[in-house]
Order: C-alpha cells, then structure tokens, then sequence
C-alpha cells in the first residue's frame, strides 16, 4: 500500500474537495491511500513551506512561495513527470495568469487547481443602488449607508490583508508593487494607495480591521450590517444557496475608469515535495485533480474554487454558485501577479506589519513608505 499525505488550508474551499478526489483517485488505483491534513488559512500564508514539505507528499501552496522553496529544493518540477501536452493545456486554460504563478525560472512547480484574486462581494438583498464601477462610487456609497445607520461598506483589514489590498489599489490605479527597480512602489501611487486605505478603515465596520475575507464574509452573510465589499479574496462558497443564512454575490472589483484591473491573484497550486517516495504516483494523482473533468464536477461540487477555466465557463458551475465565476472572470483575467523571488515572503510579511501599523497607530505615510522601500531593498539581497 503506497501511503500519500498532503497539507492545505483550513477553509470549506481548500480542504473539501481533496479528500473527495483523493477518495475518487484511491477507488481507481487501490494501492494507494491519499490523507489531507489542514493547516490555518493565516499558516497558509506564512508558515515556511520548505519546512512543510519535509513532513508531507504534497503541499496546497500560494505561488509567492516558489522562490524560497526552489532555493530550498523543497518541491519537484512537475515538467520532469507530466507530459508536455498536458501541461499545454493547463496553460491554455487557464484563469488569468493563475497557471503563469506557478512557473519559475522555466519549471512548472505547481498546478493551479484553485484560482482567485480580490474581487467584490455585496449583498443582493441589501444593496438598493447599482453596484460601484468606480472608487469614487464605493465611497459614495460608504457615506450613504453609514449615515442611514449601522449598516457598512467595509473591507477586511487584519493585518495578513493589509497588504494584499496596498497590492491591488497599487495596481489597479497602474503600478504594481516591485516592478520599479529598487523603490517598492513610487511615492505618487503609494500615497494614493494609502489614502484610500486610510478611507476605506474609516467607512468601515470597526472590526474590519481584525477581520480576514472569511470572517467577513461569515459576518456579511449572518448579519445585516455589511452591503458591500470593494476588495477582499473571493469565496465561492458564500455564493451557494445554504452555505451561510444570507447569499453573497461577488462582481468585478471598481477601477478609475470602471475597468477592473489589477486585483491581487491569489489562488492556490497543488506542488509535490521533492522528498516524496512516490513522485510519479503523487504527480499522476496532482494531474487529476487539475483535470478540467474533476475541476468542473467533484472539485467544485465538494465545495472547491476550481483553477480551471472549463470550471469558469461552465453553465452548471455557474448556475450552481449564483454566477460568481462568470461574474468575476473579468477582474481575473486582469489580475496581477505578485513578485516570487527567494527574499518576498519576508518582504510580504514585513509589509504585512507596516500596513496595519499604518492603519492602527498612525504610522505616517512617508515613514511608511520609507519602511517599504528598505524592507524591498534588504529582500532583493536575499
């Protein structure tokens, strides 16, 4: 009996659908038994990868993480043991730049059976004005609601969140953090990027900033208090009639110019450990759950958020989840894909800090962004 194990995250959307095709992959080949463990979605983030793949097969990771596991030589280069046709259709298929995450320095490290990015999220039965297209929209609406009384805009503002929403108001205004030689981003686009974070704390429900996207949307969709969110991580799962008390409908975050570009890609890549016993039958089963078959049926039925873009397009997947792939593919396929060099995890985590210390202890926007650029500077040494 070849025993597997594997590692994701702890959320209805990373962990269910696993252990329903590890079931699927074990009832077709009987020598093998596949076992998913669960780690936080905060672990998700931050916990070291290359620590994790010691202990496990396969890993369910976010692909800022390549860097420091190919120094590490934690992971194996699926491009070694899957066929090239194969892998010519994920890239094909894929949602925005979701299967690009995954591949580093010309190897393919992980395939993409989870895709996401910051998208919008509002209630239906709450929002009785058209949906915002731009931010001065959001905040028109913010001001409206908070006047009426005690019902929100808000955004989850914990301090793991803080920078992905920098990341995506960075971008979605033109500039995408570490892409302007050794400045993080420049002082123009910073300072916007914290105005409107500072803008939308203020509009906020109080505990945004100790929420992360599922607690929000655990709060959105049990409470009335929150119509509308313009940036956090989208969950499908809020959008499936009896996941929560009240449904969630998610849409394309807002832009300057109603375009809805430069949302942080997220998602999630299924990668195996380069000290696995068992490569070929860890790859074999990882190319199953990416096949866009499983993606469209078991992977979304069990509750995942499917990487594959036959998943997004499909009428049944769709009608099943109130429309949230068709209805965010837009701002998916102008997401931007974040920086994955050995030394931007520390770099990520560090801004991380600085953010909410920003947001919470009024740490000043050129301290601030002073702090950015030397954080990115000491990572590109690393």
């Amino acid at each position: 009996m070849i025993e597997l194990r594997g590692s994701t995250w702890d959320h209805t959307r990373g962990y269910a659908p696993l252990p329903v095709t590890a079931a699927a992959y074990s009832t077709a080949h009987p020598d093998v038994r596949i076992t998913w463990e669960k780690r936080t979605l905060r672990d998700f983030a931050e916990m070291s990868l290359p620590e994790l793949a010691k202990r496990y097969d396969m890993i369910v990771l976010d692909h800022p993480w390549l860097g420091a596991t190919e120094a590490a030589g934690s992971l194996l280069p699926l491009d070694d043991y899957l066929s090239a046709d194969f892998l010519a259709d994920q890239a094909k298929h894929s949602v925005g730049k979701s299967n690009e995450s995954y591949i580093y320095h010309g190897h393919q490290w992980a395939l993409a059976i989870d895709a996401a990015c910051q998208v919008s999220a509002y209630r239906p039965d709450l929002l009785d004005a058209d949906l915002p297209r731009t931010w001065d929209d959001v905040f028109a609406l913010a001001q409206r609601l908070k006047a009426e009384g005690r019902r929100y805009v808000a955004t989850p503002l914990m301090h793991v969140d803080t920078f992905p929403c920098f990341f995506s108001l960075c971008a979605n205004a033109g500039e995408a953090p570490g892409t302007n030689g050794d400045v993080f981003v420049s002082r123009v686009t910073g300072r916007y990027a914290l105005d409107q974070l500072c803008a939308l704390a203020a509009v906020g429900h109080p505990q945004a900033l100790h929420w992360n996207p599922p607690q929000l949307l655990d709060q959105m969709s049990t409470t009335g208090e929150i119509v509308y969110c313009p940036l956090l991580f989208g969950y499908s799962n809020y959008a499936r009639p009896g996941y929560r008390e009240h449904l969630v409908k998610f849409t394309n975050i807002p832009g300057a110019d109603g375009v809805p570009r430069g949302a942080i890609l997220g998602g999630a890549g299924l990668a195996v450990s380069s000290g696995t016993q068992y490569p070929e039958v860890v790859c074999d089963y990882a190319a199953f759950v990416a096949s866009a078959d499983v993606q469209r049926g078991m992977y979304f039925e069990a509750g995942g958020q499917p990487g594959h873009r036959a998943a997004w397009l499909d009428a049944d997947v769709n009608a099943a989840s109130n429309g949230f792939f068709q209805d965010t593919l837009a701002t998916l396929d102008h997401a931007a894909l974040r920086p994955r060099y050995n030394g931007w995890i520390a770099m990520q985590d560090g801004a991380c800090q600085l953010l909410h210390a920003f947001l919470t202890e009024d740490g000043g926007v050129e301290h601030t962004l002073d702090q950015l650029d030397v954080n990115y500077r000491r990572s590109l040494q690393a």
